[in-house]
C-alpha cells in the first residue's frame, strides 16, 4: 500500500503540528504515512510551493493529502483550504470558541506558543538540559544530590532521550545510570546511586527488542547476542524489585509515556516547559 502523504504546515517551526498530527494518525495503524514537514510557511511565495507540493501528491497517488496547519494569517490558510486536501486547522476552531467564552478578541502571533516569554521557565529549561547531558550514561555522578530523577536500567534501553524529554518538557533534572556487568555480580544496589533510593526509576524492555536494538549498533557481538540480553534484563528486574525501586516497561512505550510515568510515581508534577 502507499504512504498516504501528510503534509505539516506552519508558520513558526511546526512542532506543535508534527505532534498533534503524528498523535492522531497514530490510532489508525493499518494506514501508511508519509510525513512532509514545511514550517517558517510565513509568506504567499513558501505557502504557494506547498500548495504546488500537494497538488503534485494528489495526481500521484489518486487519493487526498491530509494537512495539518498552524498558519496564523487567514489568507495564506485559505490557499491551503483550496487544495484538493483533507485540511485541518489546529488553531482557529479553538480561538474562536475560547474568544465565546472569554469575551476577549485574540491576537495570534507567529511562534507565540513557543516564544521565550516566560524567562525563568526556559532558563529552567536550559539548565535541565544542561544537567541531562552533564549527568549522562553514568557521567556526572557528583552532581545526583541536584537530580529530581536518576533513571536506571541496562544500555540501550531509552534513559538518555528519556531524560533529555523530562528536561526540555518539564525542567526536571534527570541523571541517567547504566548497569554494567559488575553490578550484575552484586546483590546491592551500585555505590553511586545507593544515597539516591527515593530518586531511582527502573528502565527495562523485552530481551528481543534489546537484541535488535544492539545488533543494529554492534551486529555478532556479545553485548548484542540475545543470552546476554535476557541476562542482563533479568539481572536488572531482579535488583529492581530487590530494592523496591518502580520500574516500567518500555518496550511499546513512547518517551511521552515513559515520562509521565516516571513523574507520577516519583511525585514530580510539572506543568508543561
Amino acid at each position: 500500500m502507499p504512504q498516504r502523504a501528510v503534509f505539516i504546515v506552519s508558520d513558526h517551526t511546526g512542532i506543535t503540528a508534527s505532534e498533534v498530527a503524528r498523535s492522531l494518525l497514530a490510532h489508525f495503524e493499518e494506514v501508511a504515512f508519509a510525513y512532509r514537514l514545511r514550517p517558517f510557511c510565513d509568506n504567499e511565495a513558501k505557502v504557494q510551493a506547498v500548495v504546488l507540493e500537494i497538488l503534485e501528491a494528489y495526481r500521484a497517488q489518486g487519493a487526498r493529502p491530509i494537512v495539518f496547519s498552524t498558519l496564523t494569517e487567514a489568507r495564506l490558510f485559505a490557499l491551503l483550504e483550496a487544495t484538493p486536501a483533507l485540511v485541518f486547522d489546529l488553531f482557529r476552531p479553538y480561538l474562536k470558541a475560547l474568544e465565546a467564552e472569554l469575551g476577549v478578541e485574540p491576537k495570534p502571533r507567529v511562534g507565540r506558543v513557543h516564544s521565550v516569554g516566560d524567562l525563568s521557565a526556559y532558563l529552567r529549561r536550559m539548565e535541565a538540559v544542561e544537567f541531562a547531558l552533564a549527568a549522562d550514561d553514568g557521567l556526572g555522578v557528583e552532581r545526583y544530590p541536584e537530580a529530581e530523577a536518576i533513571l536506571v536500567g541496562v544500555s540501550r534501553v531509552g534513559k538518555t532521550p528519556t531524560s533529555l524529554f523530562l528536561a526540555l518538557h518539564y525542567q526536571v533534572r534527570a541523571a541517567n545510570y547504566p548497569l554494567a556487568e559488575d553490578d550484575f555480580l552484586r546483590s546491592e544496589l551500585p555505590k553511586p546511586i545507593q544515597p539516591f533510593r527515593a530518586k531511582l526509576f527502573g528502565l527495562t524492555i523485552d530481551p528481543f527488542r534489546l537484541h535488535q536494538i544492539r545488533t543494529a549498533r554492534k551486529p555478532g557481538s556479545r553485548y548484542a547476542s540475545l543470552e546476554q540480553c535476557r541476562y542482563e534484563v533479568a539481572r536488572a528486574e531482579a535488583l529492581f524489585k530487590a530494592h523496591g525501586i518502580p520500574y516500567l516497561d518500555t518496550t511499546h512505550a513512547s518517551v511521552e509515556e515513559i515520562a509521565t510515568a516516571i513523574l507520577q510515581r516519583l511525585g514530580l508534577p510539572r506543568g508543561l516547559g
